[in-house]
């Protein structure tokens, strides 16, 4: 008998409303302000993400012998090439994309979360 159900992934980030409209572009929704400091994506298919202000925010370090990831999103794809297009241009930087005969490329978001464009 499961305890719970996912509620939401909440993405730490410096600035919420930047950050949702970064994955608003990719996933689509739309943005709701919620409390002080905390936005949500809502209206669109998948787990719900949220956005919440820490001030001091560390990226994660990606790959890091000495330094965790803690999460990463896997974003599945129809076509990888144009999807990698499209991500860079909303501002995502290239961590790991240079083996073309892998089904995913692994980028960071603007406030430097690692995600994956995975091939659907």
């Amino acid at each position: 008998m499961a305890v719970a159900k996912l509620g939401a992934v909440v993405l730490d980030c410096p600035d919420p409303h930047a950050l949702a409209g970064f994955y608003a572009a990719i996933l689509g929704g739309t943005i709701a302000d919620g409390d002080e400091g905390w936005v949500d994506l809502t209206g669109y298919e998948g787990t719900p993400l949220a956005f919440q202000e820490a001030p001091g925010h560390v990226p994660p370090k990606w790959p890091a012998p000495d330094a965790s990831q803690q999460f990463h999103i896997d974003l599945t794809v129809d076509d990888m090439d144009a999807a990698e297009e499209q991500v860079l241009a909303l501002g995502a930087t290239v961590l790991d994309a240079d083996d073309r005969s892998r089904g995913w490329r692994v980028y960071a978001d603007p406030a430097g979360h690692p995600f994956c464009l995975c091939a659907a």
